[in-house]
């Protein structure tokens, strides 16, 4: 008998991981929220960057602050892994670590060299926590 129900509940999580491999990378908009954010790089991180940081107005169009291009196509080469100009110390983006990844606390207004970004304005809330979800999730390139 408890060999049946082993093979049971083994069968039932193989069951469950495949139709978790099928789901889009998509998370509820939380409390009220009528649908759900794309938290893939390419459609939910990359608008962000391309509609508040690589606008005609922005300072991370080419040739980009410090280094810093986030337009569409170059923003993941420049961001991941890569040292910050302003604290080389700190990556930019460190893949699962938002406390050590510079762009987080520019975001937050907690870095300790330039200003808090972007420039003369401030993401929303819901904008910052997908960065930090994105982050959190290893930074894919998807």
């Amino acid at each position: 008998m408890a060999k049946k129900l082993w093979v049971l509940v083994f069968v039932s999580c193989c069951i469950a991981a495949a139709l978790q491999c099928g789901k889009s990378s998509t998370t509820p908009t939380g409390p009220g929220g009528g649908g759900t954010v794309d938290t893939t790089f390419a459609g939910g991180i990359q608008p962000i960057f391309t509609s508040s940081c690589a606008t005609s107005t922005a300072c991370h169009q080419a040739p980009g602050q410090q280094g810093l291009i986030l337009s569409t196509g170059q923003s993941y080469a420049l961001l991941v892994n890569v040292n910050s100009g302003e604290e080389p110390a700190l990556k930019r983006v460190r893949p699962s670590k938002i406390d050590s990844s510079y762009i987080v606390n520019k975001l937050d207004g907690t870095q300790t060299v330039g200003a808090k970004m972007p420039l003369g304005g401030s993401l929303s809330a819901a904008k910052i926590q997908l960065i930090k979800r994105w982050i959190t999730a290893g930074a894919p390139n998807n």
